[in-house]
């Protein structure tokens, strides 16, 4: 799960670079961004909910 969550970040990062790169394309990092964001926060979540000692 947690390989999963860190792919997902990575290609969100990735994506708002190409937006951020690419002339015309701001929407994609903003997108990007927001997905990073939102995944991000999905992973803290389970950080949060694992109990003690795992």
């Amino acid at each position: 799960m947690w390989r999963f969550l860190g792919l997902l970040l990575i290609v969100w990062l990735v994506v708002s670079i190409i937006g951020a790169v690419v002339k015309g394309l701001f929407w994609l990092t903003v997108v990007g961004l927001l997905f990073f964001a939102a995944t991000a926060a999905v992973g803290w979540n389970r950080r949060d909910a694992l109990p003690p000692g795992r």
